[in-house]
Formats: structure tokens, sequence, C-alpha cells
């Protein structure tokens, strides 16, 4: 007889494939493409393609990627002509959770800004809220997402009173029922371990959290944010505890803790050899820069001395969204452009990488044939610019990324409109 937890673990797994794979009728002479993004060069890394493409989209999914699909097979012409498309960006670290959480921003009003076609909600809702999220905000978002369930049952409701300063918060039974219930949408759970969220704690927060995946029967992922943790020994615990496909998100963190020190990856200047063997394991590193999370100083030592970023997300909210770093996706992508990334690298960072974190939709990530009819067209703008970190770092750079238009599901965010308009 199964148990419950193994009918959950089958049922999610049953749901992710159903959904991912719908059936595509084959498109007959006369039958018309939703709509066709032309003159735009395509950038796909996950099928190493950079050429002036057309994008086919039909009954919301990527139909055709060709030289030329003629205007008049089209019933909406976007023209993309001297802009880059790619898959539709995605944001592995936001918090998109307005009204339930204190720092939340609609995920369809970051559109403009970033780009963005898939947002996760990291850790914004706990096992207390997270229904709430789900019925109210991802029912009615045009954007795609998906979520990190916070190990605190209130997620971040409380913010600024940090959340796990009362340990009995983190209740790993209440966070797996709320992964295994939701984990269609739910990817795993989420653990802040700054000495300033969690106190004295230690590495307790990140066994909890760890424990709740484990009893939800999902597979699910932790997501742990670091910065200024308590003790410089800890940063190396947390790096060891860590599991193949976990999250470390903030990786490059110059946050300080509580007494000034400096505890996160790279400390006097030097790699942590945990952190190296993290890499090796298949820890996921990801950047959050968010409004206190990234320094260059930091950044630039992991990565000469072999830790570079797995995955770039933005930990956009509404005060990060304030701040100088201006931590939209795109910008973000833009000062890693500047640090010797190639254009390839930082799409296939906000793209393929995250969805495979994801891995809920067949193709998310892709402009394949059958993959989500999900685009994003931006703008490369040369010129000087200057980027500055959330340390006061400052770096000049020759050129950045600017967002331009955005197609959700085969749908643009604007011109040229739907009829009727129906999104997924």
């Amino acid at each position: 007889m199964q148990t419950r937890r193994q009918f959950l673990a089958g049922a999610s797994a049953l749901a992710a494939t159903s959904v991912v794979s719908p059936a595509r009728a084959a498109m007959g002479p006369n039958d018309k493409f939703d709509l066709v993004v032309k003159g735009g060069e395509v950038l796909d890394p996950s099928q190493k393609l950079r050429a002036r493409r057309d994008v086919g989209i039909r009954y919301g999914l990527v139909e055709a990627l060709e030289a030329d699909i003629p205007a008049e097979r089209a019933n909406r012409v976007l023209d993309a002509g001297g802009r880059l498309v790619v898959p539709g960006l995605i944001d592995l670290h936001a918090h998109t959770y307005p009204y339930g959480s204190a720092i939340g921003i609609p995920a369809d009003e970051l559109v403009p800004f970033q780009g963005t076609t898939t947002v996760v909600s990291a850790g914004d809702a706990g096992a207390n809220n997270f229904a709430a999220f789900r019925r109210h905000i991802v029912a009615q978002t045009r954007t795609r997402m998906y979520a990190f369930v916070h190990i605190a049952n209130i997620g971040l409701a409380g913010f600024p009173v940090p959340e796990l300063f009362n340990i009995s918060y983190a209740d790993p039974a209440a966070a797996a029922r709320a992964l295994a219930e939701n984990s269609d949408i739910a990817l795993g759970v989420k653990v802040r371990m700054s000495e300033n969220v969690i106190a004295r704690h230690g590495i307790e927060p990140l066994k909890r959290a760890i424990a709740a995946c484990q009893l939800s029967g999902t597979n699910g992922k932790v997501m742990c944010h670091i910065g200024g943790v308590q003790t410089r020994e800890l940063m190396s615990e947390i790096l060891d505890t860590l599991r193949a496909s976990d999250v470390l998100t903030h990786a490059f963190s110059g946050a300080p803790n509580d007494a000034g020190q400096g505890t996160n990856i790279v400390q006097d200047g030097k790699l942590l050899p945990a952190a190296v063997a993290a890499k090796k394991r298949g820890v996921v590193f990801d950047i959050g820069h968010g409004g206190g999370s990234f320094d260059y100083t930091v950044a630039e030592a992991a990565i000469a001395q072999g830790v570079g970023p797995d995955t770039i997300s933005s930990d956009i909210h509404v005060f990060s969204g304030n701040t100088p770093g201006m931590p939209y996706l795109t910008w973000v992508m833009s000062k890693f452009l500047n640090m010797g990334f190639t254009l390839e690298q930082v799409v296939a960072m906000a793209t393929s990488a995250p969805a495979r974190v994801i891995n809920r939709v067949a193709k998310l990530g892709t402009l394949q044939a059958g993959a989500p009819g999900d685009l994003s067209i931006l703008e490369v703008v040369e010129g000087p610019v200057t980027f500055v970190d959330t340390r006061n770092n400052k770096r000049e750079g020759k050129v950045h990324l600017r967002p331009w238009q955005t197609v959700a599901g085969g749908v643009p965010f604007g011109r040229p409109y739907n009829n009727p308009f129906s999104v997924r």
C-alpha cells in the first residue's frame, strides 16, 4: 500500500508530465499562426542558436522557428527587427506576493522593467498563507509563477521583523504539507540563514528546511539565503549541509554579520574550500542581487577562484527596487555581461538554467517547437554605462540590455492585442 507521501509524489510527477506536453494539432496549408515575431535576432542558448529567425506561435506554444515566415501566415505580427529575441526570461528569486507579504510587487508590473515571463516567489509565503498566494495571486497573474515555501509558517508577512528569531515558526511538518499539496507550483523550501534573521540558531533552520523537503516526498529543493551569517565556521557548515540541486542564493553577498565580520563564501579574499566542494556536488549558485546582497569584490574573487554563478536572479522587491543597484533582472544580467561573460552565457543563466531548477514545464527556457510561447525581446544598447553593487562598488561598462517587449503564452503585453484576449 502506498503511503500518503508516495501517493502525493506520484500524483505530482503525473501532473507535471500531463500538463507540459499538450497535443499539438498539425498545421494545415490554410492555418495561420496566432502570432509571428518577425525580423529579430534569435538567441537561444539551449539550441546553440544565434541567427535571424521568425518565431511562429500557435495555441500558446512555439510552432515554428524559421528564417522567414510570411506575414500573411499570421493573424498578428510583432516586428522585432533590430532587436534580440530570447526565450522568456526567468527570475529564480523575486518577491511577487503583494498584499500577502510585506515586500511583494505584482509580477506583471515588473514586465516593462525586466521582461520576465516566469518568476519564482522566493519564500514570500509560508504554510499559513500559501493558499492565499495560490488562489489570489498566481491564479490572476499573466506572468508564469512558481514559489519556494518559507520554512517559517508566516512567510515574510512580518517583515522587517525577523521571522526566525522565534525558531518555533520554522515548522517542518507544516512546510512539508504546503509543499506536497502545491507541488505543481511549489519547488521546495526557502530559508534565510543571515544572523539578523535567525539570531543564534546556527544550522538548525537549514536542517528544518531540508527535513521539510524530505517529509514532503516531492524531491523539493532548498533555497538557502546567506549574507552575514553568524560565524565564519557556520558558512562552511551551511555549504557542507546543502545537497546537490539545492540553491545557494545571494551567493556573492558581501553583507557583514552583526559584529561587522565578513562571513560569506569569500573571506579575506579567499574562496572557502567548502564553496568549491558544494559547486562540484551540484549546489546551484544563484545571484539574488537585491538591495544588499551583491558585492563585486566577492563575485570577482569567487569567479577567479573557480566558483561562478549558475543562475542570475534579481531579488526584486519594494525595497530593493528603490536602491541604486537597480536589481531588475536585465540590469543584473548586464552587470555580468560587462564582467566578461558572453551574451550567450548571460542569457542561459536567466533562461535554460533556472528552467532546469524549476523543472515543471517541458521546454521552458527554450524556443524549441512545442515550448511555451514565452519570449523576451531586448534591445542591446551600446555605450558607456556605470553600474553599482550593493556595497557602493562601481564598475564601468560598455553595453546593457533593455526590455522592449514581452510575450507570455503567445500573447504580447500590449500591441498587437489578442482577440479574444486570453492567456492560458
